[in-house]
Parts: structure tokens; sequence; C-alpha cells
């Protein structure tokens, strides 16, 4: 067996979760996080250009399996939801031009699914699933939008494990 690599990605224009999970002969473990930001002042260029700078860092880091970008299409307003959609297809085009092996996208109902077995699950249950499946020491509360990456990751380790493994 050898160590594989899963990113997932809880995309945001202000600031980008990324969390990298690895998995060995079915075990589950955490190999690294990033909170990739952009500054509120600069244009909306410059800010998705952060954002891109920031992901292709982290995937310079890792030999990756494949990564998965959470599916958000909630937003306050449709201004945020506009910034965030372009956001997101950044990202997603980011990582399709890495020419990983596979590039995915989930609901926040497929992660919950995965990560607590419960669709409507809050939040805070994901965050304390995703430390106990990565064994992250409870002391070290991760920022959601941390927590929500690595879910994201969990989930797609699942989804493309069981069918290659």
């Amino acid at each position: 067996h050898h160590m594989i690599y899963f990113m997932g990605i809880d995309p945001g224009l202000n600031k980008t979760g990324v969390g990298i999970v690895g998995w060995n002969g079915g075990k589950l473990s955490y190999a690294g996080h990033a909170l990739v930001k952009s500054n509120a002042k600069a244009t909306f260029i410059d800010r998705l250009g952060s954002i891109i700078s920031g992901v292709q860092a982290e995937l310079g880091k890792y030999e990756l399996h494949s990564a998965a970008v959470e599916d958000v299409f909630y937003s306050v307003n449709a201004k945020s939801a506009l910034l965030l959609g372009q956001t997101r297809g950044a990202i997603l085009a980011t990582l399709i031009a890495a020419k990983l092996p596979a590039v995915c996208e989930f609901t926040a109902l497929q992660i919950k699914q995965a990560v607590v077995g419960y669709g409507k699950a809050e939040k805070e249950q994901v965050r304390k699933m995703v430390e106990l499946h990565l064994n992250i020491e409870m002391g070290t509360k991760l920022p959601m939008d941390i927590s929500d990456a690595l879910a994201c990751a969990i989930c797609l380790a699942q989804n493309q494990t069981s069918r290659a493994y």
C-alpha cells in the first residue's frame, strides 16, 4: 500500500479553505490544510488571482490523486452568489488545468452524508466528525472553512476509493 492524497476545497472569494487527506489501505489520515485569503480592497480579478495562486501552491505540495470543490449555491444575495460562482469556476478551471486524474464536485448534502451519515447535519457536527475521522486533536478547533474543506476531501476519498481500491 502507498499513500494516496485527496484535496477538498471550500470555495470563497474572501477565503477559500483547502484540506488534504491521505488514504492508505483503507485508512484515512490528515495530510494538511491551508486557508487562502484575498484582499477585500483589491479588484475582483486580483482577488481571484490570489485565490488561484494559493490553490496552485497547495496543488504543488502533494502528489494528488484527485480534488473536489464543494458545490456552494446558497448566498446572501445575487451579487455575492455571482462572485462565489465565478470563484468556484476559476478554482475548478485551475484543478482541471492541473491534469489531475479526477476533478469532482459535491453538494453540502453529499458531503454531510459521507462524513456524518446525515445530510442535514450542523456545521459543528461536521467539524466534530472530521476531527474524529482524521484523528485530529480536539484541542485544535479547526476553523469552519478548513473543516468544510477536509470534509469535502473525506467525501472525495470515500467516493474514489470505493470504486477503485
